[in-house]
C-alpha cells in the first residue's frame, strides 16, 4: 500500500526575524505619517546626527536649563522727515489758505460726523502717512487736575488737564503788596515780518520743584544741586529756553538755543521725569528759516530726544507753529499735541528711563487725527486743549470748538463759536455736573463786516455740548492784534467759587478792555472793572494759607496788579517796564513772568 505524506519544514528563524522586522517598520512609518511626523527631519536629529525619538512617553527627556523669554523689543520710532533748507520750501504765512486736494486729501476714505444743526465734520486718522481705522494701543483716562503732576509747581500752561490753575502752593499774605525781587536779562529776534522781544503770548513759564535724585542726575551747576531747587524754564522769543533759580535768578544751567522764537508755553513731563517739551512760533531769525517742530528735549544733558515736524504733508494748512502747550498721560506714557496745520497729535512715547543710571530716551509713535468742516475752511489750533477723561476739548482759528474722544479719535460734539479762539477752554467738574468754558475774540467776522462785533463768553454742558448759557461783549476790530478774549479765564474756586474772571480786550478802542467777573450758574455780571491798557495774559488766582484768594493780571502797559477778585479792585501794582502778553505763574509766594522789556522778573507776594 502506497502512503503519501508531507515532509514537515524546518523553523527558519532568521526568515522569522527579518519579517517581523519588516512588519514593524511599515507600521512605524504608518504611525509617523498619521501623526504628521518627519523621522528626518533636522529638527528631530540630535547633534550626532542621530535619530532622536519625539514621541515616546515611556522615556524622559534629558532635562535641560530654562531658557528666560526674551526681552521685549523696545519699538522703533516713527523717523523724523528729511530737514528741508530751502527758503522758498520754508517761507510760509500764517494767511496761507488750506488746501483740501493733493495726493494725500484721501476724500474717498473720509468718516463724517452729522452736528446737531445738520451740517458736517469729516475726519480721517493717519499713521506713518496712511489714513487707517483706528485701534488705540492703550486707553486714556485722565483723572482729577490734582492729579494730573507727580511734581511740585507749574508743569504746563495753567498747570493741568482742566487748564485751571497756574499757581502752587499758599503762601502768608500780611501786606497784600508785590515786590520785584529779581530780573534777568533776554533778548530778542528780528523777522521780516516783525520784532519779537522778551516774551510773549502766551509765555507761561514753568516752575518745577525737582525730587533730589533727579536734580542731582542733571547738568545742574553744582551749588544749585545741593539746594531744595525750585526751577524756572523759560522758553522765550529770543529763541533760548532759560534756566534759572526760583530764589535769585541766578541761571542753574545753560540755556538751550533753539534759535528761533517760541512764544507759547513749554511743558515738563509730569511724572517727574527730566524732559521738556515745548514749540516754536516762528520759522525765521533775521532772513534765516528753518523747519517748524515741537521740539523734546533730554533734561539730564539738555540733548534734543525728537521733533515732530509742523509742515507735515497729510495736513491741510502748511502753516507749522506750535504754540499750544502739550499734556502727557502718565499711566499710557502718551503726549497730546495741537498743531496750527490743524492737526492733533496722539503720540505714544515708549519712554526708557533708568532712574538708577540717570539715562532717558524714547521712541515716539505718532497718530494724527485730521478734520475739514463743511462749513469753515479755517484750520489752525493756537489755545491749549482742556482734558477730561477720555475727553479732549479744543477750538480753531475758524471758530469749531470740537470734543474729541482720545481712545477712538471720533468727534463727541461740535459747535461753532463764531470766530477765531486763542482763549484755552478750561474744564469744571462739580457734582452738578461737567462742564467747559471758552471765549472768542473779534477777528474773522469783523474782517467781513468792517465794524464792531461781540466777544462771546459760553459755557457748555461739557458731556453733551448743550449750551449753558453765553454772555456778549461788544470789541473794537484791530487787524492782527485781535480784540475779544485771548487770555485763558480765572476759574473761582474755595471763596471764590461762585465766579469766573474774564479779561477782554478792545471794548472802547484799541487800547483798552474790561475785566469782568461773571456768576457761574446764570452768566450775569458780579462786577465789571474797565482798564485803561488791554490785558493778553491770563489771569491768576493764589490762595493765602489764611483761605483768601488774591488774583494776579498783567497788562498792555507793562503793569502786574494783585487784585480782590471779589471786587475786581486793585491791592497793589509793579510795574515791569513794556508790555506784557505772557502769563504769570506762582510758586508759594513767588510770581514769575517775562515782558517786552527783554527781562523775566521774579516777584515777591508779601
Amino acid at each position: 500500500m502506497y502512503r503519501s505524506y508531507r515532509r514537515k519544514r524546518r523553523f527558519n528563524s532568521r526568515k522569522f526575524i527579518i519579517f517581523l522586522l519588516t512588519i514593524l517598520t511599515i507600521v512605524t512609518i504608518i504611525v509617523l505619517i498619521t501623526n504628521g511626523k518627519n523621522l528626518f527631519k533636522r529638527e528631530n536629529l540630535n547633534a550626532q546626527g542621530k535619530v532622536t525619538s519625539t514621541n515616546n512617553p515611556s522615556k524622559s527627556p534629558d532635562p535641560s536649563p530654562v531658557q528666560p523669554a526674551p526681552p521685549t523689543p523696545w519699538p522703533t520710532p516713527e523717523p523724523m522727515p528729511e530737514e528741508s533748507t530751502d527758503p522758498e520750501v520754508l517761507k510760509v504765512s500764517w494767511e496761507d489758505p488750506a488746501v483740501f486736494t493733493g495726493p494725500y486729501a484721501y476724500d474717498d476714505l473720509k468718516k463724517t460726523f452729522v452736528k446737531k444743526d445738520g451740517t458736517t465734520v469729516d475726519y480721517w486718522v493717519f499713521e506713518q502717512g496712511n489714513p487707517v481705522d483706528y485701534v488705540p494701543k492703550d486707553e486714556i483716562i485722565f483723572g482729577d487736575s490734582k492729579e494730573y503732576s507727580d511734581l511740585k509747581g507749574v508743569t504746563t500752561f495753567r498747570g493741568n488737564n482742566y487748564r485751571d490753575s497756574a499757581s502752587w502752593g499758599s503762601p502768608t499774605i500780611s501786606e497784600k503788596k508785590l515786590e520785584i525781587v529779581w530780573s534777568h536779562d533776554i533778548g530778542s529776534i528780528k523777522t521780516s515780518g516783525g520784532f519779537w522781544p522778551g516774551t510773549g503770548w502766551t509765555g507761561q513759564p514753568l516752575l518745577v520743584n525737582w525730587p533730589e535724585d533727579i536734580r542731582k542726575m542733571m547738568n545742574i551747576k553744582p551749588e544749585m544741586k545741593e539746594k531744595d531747587l525750585v526751577e524756572v524754564i523759560y522758553p522765550t522769543l529770543d529763541g533760548n529756553v532759560y534756566f534759572l533759580d526760583l530764589e535769585t535768578g541766578n541761571t542753574t544751567r545753560d540755556k538751550i538755543d533753539i534759535g528761533f522764537p517760541i512764544k507759547g508755553t513749554g511743558m515738563i513731563d509730569p511724572r517727574g521725569y527730566p524732559i521738556l517739551y515745548t514749540g516754536m512760533g516762528i520759522n525765521e531769525n533775521n532772513g534765516k528759516y528753518t523747519e517748524y517742530k515741537y521740539k523734546i528735549f533730554n533734561l539730564i544733558d539738555q540733548t534734543p530726544l525728537y521733533d515732530i515736524f509742523g509742515r507735515d504733508p497729510v495736513a491741510f494748512r502748511k502753516w507749522g507753529a506750535f504754540d499750544s502747550s502739550g499734556i502727557v498721560d502718565k499711566k499710557t506714557d502718551t503726549l497730546i499735541e495741537a498743531g496750527e496745520n490743524g492737526l492733533i497729535y496722539r503720540v505714544k512715547l515708549n519712554t526708557n528711563f533708568d532712574r538708577k543710571a540717570g539715562t532717558i530716551d524714547i521712541s515716539p509713535q505718532l497718530t494724527k487725527y485730521r478734520y475739514k468742516d463743511s462749513g469753515n475752511i479755517e484750520l489752525g489750533i493756537e489755545n491749549s486743549p482742556a482734558y477730561y477723561k477720555n475727553y479732549v476739548y479744543f477750538c480753531d482759528n475758524g471758530g469749531i470748538f470740537q470734543c474729541l474722544d482720545l481712545n477712538t479719535l471720533k468727534p463727541v460734539w461740535v459747535y461753532d463759536v463764531g470766530d477765531d479762539t486763542d482763549s484755552s477752554p478750561v474744564i469744571e467738574e462739580t457734582s452738578q455736573g461737567v462742564f467747559v468754558y471758552t471765549a472768542n475774540q473779534v477777528d474773522k467776522r469783523s474782517q467781513i463786516s468792517k465794524s464792531r462785533e461781540n466777544c462771546n463768553i459760553r459755557k457748555f454742558n461739557a458731556l453733551t455740548g448743550e449750551l449753558i448759557w453765553q454772555k456778549d461783549y461788544s470789541c473794537v476790530y484791530s487787524y492782527y492784534i485781535n480784540g475779544g478774549a485771548l487770555g485763558t479765564p480765572l476759574l473761582g474756586k474755595d471763596d471764590i467759587n461762585d465766579i469766573i474772571i474774564f479779561n477782554i480786550c478792545f471794548t472802547g478802542s484799541n487800547q483798552d478792555g474790561i475785566l469782568v467777573a461773571l456768576d457761574k450758574k446764570t452768566g450775569e455780571e458780579v462786577w465789571k472793572r474797565q482798564l485803561d491798557a488791554y490785558s493778553w495774559c491770563s489771569p491768576v488766582s493764589v490762595k493765602s494759607s489764611e483761605g483768601k484768594t488774591y488774583g494776579l493780571f498783567t497788562d498792555f502797559y507793562g503793569v502786574l496788579h494783585l487784585f480782590d477778585p471779589k471786587t475786581g479792585k486793585d491791592l497793589h501794582t509793579v510795574s515791569l517796564g513794556a508790555n506784557i502778553e505772557s502769563s504769570p505763574a506762582v510758586y508759594d509766594d513767588m510770581i514769575v513772568v517775562g515782558s517786552y522789556a527783554q527781562k523775566i522778573f521774579g516777584i515777591k507776594i508779601k
